[in-house]
């Protein structure tokens, strides 16, 4: 497919269409209406099903049945509706159902506002439910790479039989590039399924999707069974991309958005004669701590940079590196995004200190 100037909200929606999701549902909520909007033209032309649930909390349980079923499914929302759909989604882990989540994350707490923020890592990252669960969390800094991981999501969310997340933002959703959409095949669902509802002629049993096990024994066994799936997660899909690290004295640690603006203010630093580099996590979970070891004798100092006002993602930073570095924050919330210049000012401050 050749290249469309599309907004990132569509493409995310496109790219899972083409990667076989046909069964979506969803609840409106600012920034990410134009992904069941964009669903809801589409999907009937692919002989798919679009559904407007009456709220996030029957979005979740609706993706959590069609799931159950082996088909590839869908729902998106912003970050008080992903709030909402954390019970389901505890559900949905402990029944080893592949779905994939959206969340097109806006500034907070509360009802915040429509505007961009990372502000959901914790959310995200440490299980948004109760119990002991992960999800797998793709972070996404341009619209390609949107396209290319939500199409990764639905194998992933497939192969391990889990939820997959594109972890994106107001920018994300609302900023236009050009895209290259292909269609990902996707496994045929009545092949190769035998966990999957809908085969209890062929098995000859009847089989179900439970989320609950009152034998403490037998639960404990079902949580021993996802902690050695989650390990083989962390060994196998950790994911960064290393910028300009090779002499850098000062490290910024940046995903998303952020990064994007951190690319501008390093090369001007670097033009200025400051050795400063990044590295920005793509998988938010598993974390990608492989990325963080073996760093460059150079390095002196990392400095986290968000779009949050605590700074969730240095914890996991700080445990990647040991706490063997001097660590420094700096990054705008409610909304609000730190400029080039206010990122190139904190690396020199970062640097003089």
């Amino acid at each position: 497919m050749p290249k469309m100037l599309m907004k990132g909200t569509e493409a995310i929606a496109e790219a899972a269409i083409q990667a076989g999701c046909h069964h979506f549902f969803g609840y409106p909520i600012t920034p990410q209406n134009e992904i069941p909007e964009y669903m809801s033209a589409h999907l009937p032309e692919v002989g798919g099903l679009f559904t407007q649930a009456e709220s996030e909390v029957a979005s979740i349980n609706m993706v959590m049945g069609a799931g159950s079923t082996g088909y590839r499914v869908m729902t998106t929302s912003s970050s008080p509706g992903i709030s909402l759909m954390a019970e389901g989604m505890s559900y949905i882990s402990f029944a080893e159902i592949p779905v994939v989540i959206v969340n097109v994350s806006r500034g907070g707490p509360g009802l915040g506002n429509i505007l961009p923020s990372q502000s959901d890592y914790y959310q995200a990252t440490k299980g948004a439910g109760h119990g002991d669960y992960n999800i797998i969390v793709l972070a996404p800094n341009n619209l390609q790479e949107a396209v290319d991981l939500t199409q990764d999501a639905f194998d992933m969310s497939q192969k391990y039989r889990m939820i997959a997340m594109i972890l994106s933002d107001g920018f994300m959703g609302q900023m236009m590039e050009a895209v290259e959409i292909n269609p990902r095949k996707a496994e045929d669902p009545v092949v190769n399924k035998d966990w999957g509802l809908g085969f209890m002629k062929e098995r000859g049993k009847r089989h179900l999707a439970l989320s609950m096990q009152l034998n403490p024994d037998m639960c404990e066994a079902h949580n021993i069974h996802l902690q050695a799936k989650y390990a083989k997660i962390k060994e196998n899909e950790q994911r960064w991309e290393h910028y300009m690290l090779d002499d850098a004295e000062l490290v910024i640690s940046s995903y998303g958005t952020t990064s994007r603006i951190c690319y501008s203010a390093i090369l001007n630093l670097r033009e200025a004669g400051y050795r400063v580099g990044m590295i920005r996590p793509i998988t938010l979970w598993p974390f990608p701590a492989k990325g963080f070891e073996n760093l460059p004798k150079s390095v002196k100092k990392i400095l986290d940079i968000e779009m949050s006002a605590s700074f969730q993602m240095l914890d996991d930073v700080k445990l990647a590196t040991g706490c063997k570095y001097p660590y420094e924050t700096f990054g705008r919330s409610g909304g609000n995004a730190p400029s080039v210049r206010e990122v190139e000012d904190a690396c020199k401050k970062a640097l003089k200190n």
